[in-house]
């Protein structure tokens, strides 16, 4: 495809993409360093485990999605860039403050908070990056720009356990919402807007569309029920292993929190990327002589990811269980560059930002919400029989679920051929 007049340069589209994803950094780093304090907050504030579920997984996770869509309308409508900056700010404040929290409702209100800020990043960034590579470059630009999960959630867990350990839970959430707040600045003077639709409709700008309008059509595209289907399992697996895998080497491995921040934060820093990097440049490789591809991939790494991923709930020993975690959080996160490539390649560019949010809606109610809190909830069901161990068993459940996945990708690929022309 030659480039439209309008089109960036591959120099500019690649700052723009560095600068969003070192926003994508924050947003996770802020978002996930519960993941490493779950155990000094509960001893502090007096609470179980299930209420450690909540605030790790509803409590965030319903206002994020609550907030994100009315948040992406804006942004299929106004400056993304302006989204961008604006959310960027108020969940960083809300992190910064999260430190002041004297009790389980204050850290409920800046958890959610946060949430409702977070709300704002991923949709009109998805959208902006559709605009900045043309199509058969999405994949691998989504995918990129998704590392920032990865490295934000590395980092959390290297800096929150080293902050935590030479101070206090409330001074990493200090210097982390703080940190935050000079981006904002960063985003609104060197990211450019763009007209949407770029590499599509080039002579006009496409009208936005109606919200009813984005949500008959996305149900009425097989590719995508069934794609948000399988994703939903894997959400769950992922982020109730991210947020309790830290806690689950304490419990049962007896490893101090900076060892685990600094050898499980890199694995999720160097095994995410990897494998969202390389997943996202194998599904364009496979895409470009069978859309299916696009589905078939992820509905593998579901199947092949289950077996290094009971090994680490499973392993006998600390060393064996993060070698098995490094294998599986490689191989399973190599689904995430279809997931985001796939609606967006699917609708028209009036309709990214409020897929893209829709998506997220889905996910986080489902993966978020429900993987944290089933895993703390079920740690405190559990727990008159296996005691300390019962993480354990919670985890092994939910890292199974991801498998159920590969079933729905294959039923998303029987229709991807036609509905992705």
């Amino acid at each position: 495809m030659s480039a439209p007049a309008q089109a960036p340069t591959r120099g500019y589209a690649a700052y723009v993409l560095g600068v969003l994803f070192v926003v994508y950094v924050f947003n996770f780093i802020d978002r996930q360093v519960l993941g490493i304090l779950i155990g000094p907050i509960k001893e502090d504030l007096g609470v179980s485990d299930t209420v450690m579920g909540l605030l790790a997984g509803p409590a965030f996770a319903l206002f994020y999605t609550l907030a994100g869509i009315p948040i992406a309308r804006i942004a299929d409508t106004r400056s993304r860039r302006g989204v961008i900056a604006i959310s960027l700010t108020l969940w960083s404040a809300m992190t910064a403050l999260t430190g002041a929290a004297r009790n389980v409702w204050h850290l409920a209100l800046t958890r959610v908070l946060v949430g409702v800020g977070e709300a704002g990043g991923s949709p009109p960034s998805h959208s902006l990056l559709s605009d900045y590579f043309p199509p058969e470059r999405r994949a691998s630009a989504l995918a990129l720009y998704a590392n920032g999960i990865y490295v934000g959630s590395g980092m959390a867990y290297m800096l929150g356990a080293w902050v935590y350990t030479h101070f206090d839970w409330r001074t990493v959430y200090y210097a982390l919402g703080i940190a935050g707040l000079p981006l904002a600045l960063l985003v609104v003077g060197t990211v450019r807007e763009l007209p949407r639709g770029v590499w599509e409709t080039p002579e006009a700008p496409p009208e936005p569309a109606p919200f009813p309008a984005v949500v008959e059509f996305l149900r009425s595209r097989k590719t995508f029920v069934w794609l948000v289907s399988a994703a939903c399992f894997q959400s769950m697996a992922g982020y109730g292993v991210l947020l309790w895998g830290a806690e689950f080497l304490v419990r049962v491995h007896e490893l101090t929190r900076l060892d685990i921040g600094l050898r499980m934060g890199a694995i999720l820093m160097l095994g995410g990327c990897l494998g969202v990097t390389f997943g996202g440049w194998l599904a364009d490789r496979l895409g470009t002589r069978d859309k299916r591809w696009y589905l078939w991939m992820p509905a593998t790494v579901a199947l092949v990811s289950l077996p290094p991923g009971a090994g680490f709930v499973l392993a006998g020993g600390a060393a064996d269980s993060l070698a098995c975690f490094a294998v599986y959080y490689t191989i399973a996160n190599m689904y995430v560059g279809p997931l985001w490539a796939v609606p967006q390649n699917l609708v028209p560019a009036e309709m990214r930002a409020t897929t893209s949010a829709i998506l997220l809606f889905i996910l986080n109610l489902a993966g978020l919400g429900l993987g944290s809190f089933a895993v703390g909830a079920l740690n405190d069901v559990l727990a008159d029989a296996y005691g300390e161990l019962a993480i354990r068993w919670s985890l092994l459940l939910v890292v199974a679920a991801g498998g159920v996945a590969s079933i729905f990708y294959l039923l998303a690929g029987r229709h991807a051929a036609h509905e992705l022309d």
